[in-house]
């Protein structure tokens, strides 16, 4: 059944800080309501806007937040766990960069930070649930990415071996999720070890095909790959439970193509833009997401390497209004139509009745 798209919603992560009105929550899901939008995306890595253990104990504080978000015109969409599910699989060589999305006291403690990763999941299932959300977002971590591309050869079984360990490390948490009712969204993303459409089948292979294992769309990542992300609708729009509305353009010319030459990003060939100033194809994104009965919301992600997020979040909220499709509860040609007759549509095929 085709349905109509929840939004426009944005998510909150690229704009929580330290100035008012974006270091609160009733300030910032003020400021994101008086903007015109309808939902809000959490990231629950920051407490200066949503305390993760408590919500997953209290239904009265997650009752207080969603109170707070709705009398400043906005919902709750879904809990992020990005940096979170990024620490569930990290390889060694990454060790040190990842270390700053975990408490400091676990910092150099690769073991520790990976057990409170877990538990850091677990709890945004708990809280997903005590908010009645259906979804949430987040990142897959990755084991195989140093080995992305096969240079030296690769030897025969790494990949399937790093893919067991992933399906093994997340094989009880979205058990932990199907207990709680949530989908668990892994946002599609490079430096992550599900990036495309194949790693994601071999993860879901690997789970047995788990009900609560999900997508968060994000085309953005999937023209900078040079993917087909209006045909990978077409292919797992089933499990497509959160959607990002985020632009993207990419221009190759003689010097550099999809890797980019380590360019800083105003630089690239690639490079993520404001809503409308890339090159991605909203207008059928959200055609297809209508017609196959998308019950989520269109969330914005701001990320542009030359407009400010502010101006970025303003004109977010019309570009989004503007796609989305208020889908039609009859068809175009109903006034040319007649009642049903059976035995009128047996004789205009020529069928004689029995006698």
């Amino acid at each position: 059944m085709a349905t109509t798209i929840k939004g426009p919603a944005i998510f909150l992560a690229q704009f929580a800080g330290e100035a008012s009105p974006f270091n609160s929550w009733h300030a910032i899901t003020r400021w994101a309501g008086d903007l015109g939008y309808q939902g809000v995306q959490v990231p629950t890595n920051d407490a200066r806007l949503f305390d993760l253990a408590l919500a997953a104990q209290s239904k009265t504080y997650c009752d207080e937040m969603a109170g707070i978000a709705r009398a400043n015109g906005v919902a709750i969409t879904e809990l992020s766990t990005h940096l979170q599910g990024q620490l569930v699989a990290v390889h060694p060589a990454y060790d040190e960069a990842f270390d700053g999305f975990a408490p400091a006291a676990l910092r150099g403690n690769p073991a520790a930070r990976q057990q409170w990763a877990v538990q850091q999941m677990l709890l945004a299932a708990k809280a997903s649930a005590n908010l009645g959300l259906t979804a949430s977002i987040s990142f897959s971590g990755a084991l195989a990415w140093p080995f992305v591309y096969p240079w030296p050869q690769r030897p025969a079984g790494l990949i399937e071996s790093a893919f067991d360990e992933l399906a093994r490390r997340w094989t009880p948490i979205l058990d932990a999720y199907g207990e709680a009712g949530v989908d668990l969204a892994f946002e599609l993303h490079p430096g992550e070890d599900l990036f495309d459409g194949a790693t994601f089948e071999m993860l879901l292979e690997r789970v047995n095909h788990h009900p609560r294992l999900a997508i968060a769309y994000d085309p953005s990542h999937f023209l900078l790959q040079q993917l087909d992300y209006l045909g990978f609708i077409d292919r797992y729009h089933d499990r497509i439970k959160v959607m990002h509305v985020k632009d993207a353009e990419f221009r190759p010319d003689a010097r550099q193509g999809v890797y980019s030459g380590y360019q800083p990003w105003v630089d690239r060939a690639g490079r993520f833009r404001s809503l409308g100033d890339g090159q991605v194809d909203f207008k059928a994104i959200f055609s297809k997401f209508a017609q196959y009965g998308f019950e989520g919301w269109a969330v914005l992600e701001w990320e542009c390497c030359l407009k400010h997020p502010e101006q970025g979040a303003a004109e977010g909220v019309a570009f989004i209004r503007d796609h989305i499709i208020r889908v039609t509860d009859k068809a175009f040609d109903d006034f040319a139509g007649s009642a049903t007759d059976a035995g009128r549509n047996l004789r205009m095929l020529g069928i004689a009745r029995a006698a």
